[in-house]
């Protein structure tokens, strides 16, 4: 019973995480009539940062040396890789195509794990759901418009795809640590930042009033406290319980999120091809759900022989 109610939250929390993560393309593009794409993401994980340091202030744990490489690499991958790449991609090729390409990353995910934690490939009926989610995104993405294809940009969304999948295998096994979940993420916001830093030296000119207006101000706050510390906490919560595969699988629900939303703050309409598209990717997101791979060998952490101490 407990462990059924473990999986109930842990599916609530994925669920949760990608109904935050979907709205967040709608405020980040009122954010961007007054910031530039990498100061949002400062401001972002600087307010997330600070929110999980008063929740977990009190909490000091020894880490060993491994133990901290993998934060680091966390950091590295989920929070200044992965939205470095996608910033990129973003200035050379179409908001769709990173989209449709980004939804990938729930395979990159299953073949990484294959691999690395020795997990057996999807079964048949979670290839079709990919399959249909895929084709569910690319009609949400390409409603009554075209591909434009632009290789480095393309390029860049496959990578950042791949980065995600590397973070949340990641996060599966820095779960298998002990330690809070609260407290894992705010060290991996911390690195992350650092490795952000550098970006300050290029983006001396951020107004700072700007900050205060009040169609900023609690924008700022939704990605900072919402999309950020709150989201990256249950989405390691959900990775840690389900595995990697299973949580990825719900990224195929962000653009649908994201279309409800758009609907919904922004006034726009749901055409016949995007209606379409929603049904695809639920079809998808259900047949995916339906298997999860499992290991058939000693998982990494296993392997890698970590210390407690």
């Amino acid at each position: 019973m407990i462990l059924n109610n473990s999986y109930t939250t842990a599916h609530l929390a994925a669920f949760l995480t990608i109904l935050c993560w979907g709205a967040t393309f709608v405020s980040t593009k009122v954010l961007l009539q007054g910031f530039m794409p990498v100061q949002i993401l400062l401001i972002r994980f600087c307010i997330g940062f600070a929110a999980l340091y008063l929740l977990s202030f009190k909490g000091t744990y020894q880490l060993t040396r491994k133990q901290n490489l993998y934060l680091v690499a966390a950091g590295f991958l989920g929070i200044c890789l992965y939205y470095l790449l996608e910033n990129i991609a973003l200035t050379y090729t179409q908001a769709s195509n990173v989209g449709v390409i980004m939804s990938v990353s729930p395979f990159f995910t299953a073949i990484f794990s294959c691999f690395l934690l020795k997990e057996k490939l999807p079964s048949a009926t979670c290839f079709i759901g990919f399959c249909l989610a895929t084709a569910g995104i690319y009609l949400l993405s390409f409603s009554g418009g075209t591909i434009a294809i632009n290789p480095k940009g393309d390029l860049l969304a496959i990578s950042a795809a791949a980065v995600w999948a590397l973070y949340s295998i990641l996060m599966k096994e820095i779960g298998k640590l002990g330690f809070p979940t609260v407290f894992i993420t705010r060290r991996i916001f911390g690195y992350g930042l650092l490795f952000m830093l550098p970006v300050l030296l290029f983006e001396s000119d951020l107004n700072w009033q700007r900050m205060l207006e009040p169609i900023f101000f609690f924008n700022l706050l939704f990605l900072g406290l919402g999309a950020s510390a709150m989201c990256f906490v249950t989405w390691n919560f959900a990775v840690k319980v389900l595995g990697p595969v299973k949580t990825s699988v719900y990224i195929y629900l962000v653009p649908v999120i994201t279309v409800l939303c758009a609907v919904i703050v922004l006034h726009e309409t749901i055409s016949v091809h995007a209606a379409l598209g929603i049904l695809l990717t639920l079809i998808g997101l259900l047949l995916s759900e339906l298997n999860s791979p499992k290991k058939i060998k000693e998982p990494l952490h296993k392997r890698w022989v970590i210390c407690y101490n």
